[in-house]
């Protein structure tokens, strides 16, 4: 399952990035909800666990998502996650999640795509899940990468990425107890290695970066702070609430509100 690899491989790509750090340098704050490094870490780190625990263990994932519900109730996720991972931080943390990752995704790459495995929603098959495990980690990823001042270099491993935007337009909408407005725009994306990705076949056009499309639909920019090219209404209004993650209705950062530091 080639989406195993495409998670393993992107989460590599964010160990890289976090190697040269010291520990203090995980309290940096980040541009995502003034999370830290730290607590954007742990929170990858904790779902990557449930997600392979949903896969192996779904007894083991029912306790876990007892907890959660506990933990959480009048107080924020991150602390919750803290104390799920008993203060771990800095760089044990980021040797705990990359363990973590390394050794899941043969589990990950062997199970049958098909299979249905428990979620915190509605249960999902083995390849949306690890699949979604991609599109997180490269989400929350891109606010550590805008706080360490660096430029992302992207792979083409983010069409799944991609995918799951157009799969979702739909549900952005019913998401909103909105009918969607018409017909899925075009899509037109440049790919990072220069490959034309299209997509829908309505009127509307939206065309420009693959990568800063899967910006919008993961909400890690407004559509405003990109140079993709929206025309018409569908794909105006799409672009304005497009949500490729699961969970009640999210409105994107306010322009300018997420940018490299």
């Amino acid at each position: 399952m080639q989406q195993a690899q495409d998670f393993r491989d992107e989460s590599e790509a964010i160990h890289a990035l976090l190697s040269p750090l010291a520990d203090a340098d995980y309290a940096k704050p980040t541009l995502f909800k003034g999370w830290t490094i730290d607590e954007v870490l742990r929170h990858l780190h904790v779902w990557n666990i449930a997600a392979d625990l949903a896969l192996s263990d779904a007894e083991a994932f029912r306790a876990f998502l007892g907890q959660m519900a506990a933990g959480i109730r009048g107080g924020r996720l991150p602390d919750f996650e803290k104390q799920h991972l008993e203060g771990l931080s800095g760089t044990k943390l980021r040797d705990a999640w990359i363990a973590q990752v390394r050794e899941m995704t043969p589990r990950f790459a062997n199970a049958d795509p098909k299979m249905r495995v428990l979620w915190v929603g509605p249960d999902m098959s083995v390849i949306s899940s690890i699949t979604a495990r991609l599109m997180e980690s490269w989400a929350h990823a891109q606010a550590v990468y805008d706080a360490l001042g660096v430029d992302r270099v992207d792979a083409d491993r983010i069409g799944n990425i991609v995918r799951l935007g157009v799969n979702t337009f739909g549900w952005t909408f019913k998401n909103r107890k909105e009918e969607p407005p018409g017909p899925m725009p075009r899509l037109k994306l440049a790919a990072p290695s220069g490959a034309i990705w299209e997509y829908g076949e309505g009127e509307d056009l939206i065309e420009g970066s693959a990568s800063e499309f899967c910006q919008v639909v993961t909400q890690c920019r407004n559509i405003g702070d990109t140079s993709l090219k929206v025309s018409g209404p569908v794909a105006t209004r799409w672009m304005a609430i497009a949500q490729c993650f699961a969970g009640p209705p999210q409105d994107p950062p306010p322009v300018g509100a997420r940018h490299k530091a």
